[in-house]
């Protein structure tokens, strides 16, 4: 299987994994994907070479995630000013899409077995409309699945991400789905595509956001690493979780304060967007 790839954990890494489940374990770690043009320069390949090797690595994280216990992974994959790279460079991550997702697509029934949903998180609209039409249907086809989640930021920037939010909390209002008084910065959080990570891992040995998940993170564990992504192995990912149980705050007991009138806008938004993939499925 191309998406949660079935690759062999030795006893030795079994253990291991074991003993860090004595630990408190992230429920959604994200991932900035970063270095593989660096690993194709490195290795004397073109960048898609790269890309698809990074690819690959994505199948094996998810795995390794599925094995540790970790229901919600978040892959940062594309972003928005990523369009501004060269036209040939843009062309293959296309292509490389519209192959994955029509594998996703293929291998529907062990998808479901898996229970993974998968979800994409952008501006659909940039997208060209075959690739759209095949990430809309994957969503839809998934959207029931709830062992894994595999959130995939395509077309994306965090600013993007929130300004769209803020447009649909005005026209909530606008609509009087929504009063004035209940935009608070939980209603923001939920109208968001993406939910808070517990913990954000960054390869390549870059120290900053990249403009990913930047109204989340505020409370996340982040994970620098010098690896390449596509060199990314389950130690690297098993360090990054002990760091992450090092320096992770207690998780606060809560009450949920959301009002009845906000849930209800959130459901009429979560079905307005479920309609608006179907709406591309059909075009």
């Amino acid at each position: 299987m191309s998406w949660v790839k079935e690759n062999c954990v030795s006893f030795f890494q079994l253990l291991c994994i074991k003993v860090v489940n004595t630990g408190r374990i992230p429920q959604h770690i994200a991932f900035i994907m970063d270095g593989n043009r660096r690993y194709a320069k490195k290795h004397s390949v073109n960048s898609s070479e790269g890309h698809y090797k990074g690819f690959d690595k994505l199948s094996e994280t998810l795995k390794w995630c599925l094995d540790i216990g970790v229901p919600e992974v978040t892959v940062y994959a594309f972003s928005i000013e990523n369009f501004k790279r060269k036209e040939e460079e843009v062309s293959a991550l296309m292509n490389l899409a519209r192959d994955k997702f029509k594998r996703l697509l293929d291998e529907m029934d062990q998808l479901n077995e898996w229970g993974m949903r998968v979800h994409v998180a952008g501006r659909l609209s940039l997208l060209p409309d075959d690739l759209r039409s095949l990430v809309s249907e994957a969503m839809l086809a998934t959207k029931d699945n709830n062992k894994l989640r595999l959130n995939i930021a395509y077309a994306y920037t965090g600013r993007d991400e929130i300004s769209r939010a803020a447009s649909h909390i005005v026209d909530g209002v606008r609509n009087n789905e929504l009063a004035p008084e209940d935009i608070d910065e939980e209603l923001v959080s939920q109208t968001l595509e993406l939910s808070e990570p517990d913990l954000l891992v960054r390869t390549s040995g870059e120290v900053r956001l990249s403009d990913f998940m930047l109204w989340q993170v505020s409370n996340s564990v982040v994970y620098f690493t010098d690896v390449l992504w596509p060199d990314f192995t389950i130690w690297n990912l098993l360090a990054a979780i002990i760091h992450f149980q090092r320096h992770a705050a207690l998780p606060k007991a809560g009450e949920n304060t959301t009002s009845d009138r906000k849930q209800q806008f959130l459901r009429q938004l979560e079905s307005r967007r479920l309609q608006e993939l179907q709406k591309y499925v059909n075009c």
